[in-house]
């Protein structure tokens, strides 16, 4: 119990040092170098254990217990305010990086529906495929490369976004529609290769 307990205080924390990551991202001209500082994010959850939604929904499929559940949602749930709180904060502190948000809000927001899911879907693969490596090799590798990799390829973090969204104040159904198909493309694309590494008796999560 203590674990659920921890579940959204952890999760405030993840979305915390997201939305730091996204921040740096918003602040270089270079997206080499943005790519690689966001970084910095997954890094610190998974040394410090935080709990964060597209790290842990790929691993339900084998931990689908009432527990692992509890502790995805209720950590989505944290990352949701973590982001809230530092994308307020962010616009009072830093105000230039608002208008680079609501420029890429925007942007995210001409996308069609099937673009943002299949988006969110190929960030879930390679979020799974960091956090997989981290805890099975035990190496930052996966995240050093996965996370350059999603953020040039285009490919939609649900809880990046969130920050992206608070930060240019953009609270409007419209956003949130769009937020939770992100969500639906990560967890989709997080349960991915463990769902076919199941049909082959391959490497469980």
């Amino acid at each position: 119990m203590s674990r659920i307990r921890a579940a959204v205080p952890d999760g405030i924390l993840a979305g915390v040092m997201v939305s730091i990551g996204g921040a740096a991202l918003l602040s270089v001209d270079n997206r080499y170098a943005g790519a690689a500082l966001f970084s910095i994010a997954l890094l610190s959850i998974c040394y410090f254990g935080f709990n964060l939604y597209t790290g842990k929904v790929g691993f339900l499929w084998s931990t689908h217990d009432k527990d692992a559940l509890s502790m995805a949602f209720l950590g989505l749930l944290g990352n949701l305010l973590g982001t809230l709180l530092v994308g307020f904060l962010i616009a009072c502190a830093l105000p230039q990086l608002r208008d680079a948000a609501m420029t890429a809000c925007e942007k995210r927001l001409t996308q069609f529906p099937i673009q943002t899911v299949i988006r969110g879907f190929f960030c879930g693969i390679l979020m799974y495929t960091a956090v997989w490596i981290y805890r099975e090799k035990k190496t930052a590798l996966g995240i050093l490369f996965c996370i350059p990799v999603f953020i040039l390829s285009g490919f939609e973090h649900s809880i990046a976004d969130m920050f992206y969204f608070a930060l240019a104040g953009l609270f409007t159904p419209r956003a949130a529609l769009f937020i939770l198909l992100v969500v639906l493309g990560n967890s989709l694309g997080g349960l991915f290769i463990p769902a076919i590494q199941s049909l082959k008796g391959g490497p469980r999560s």
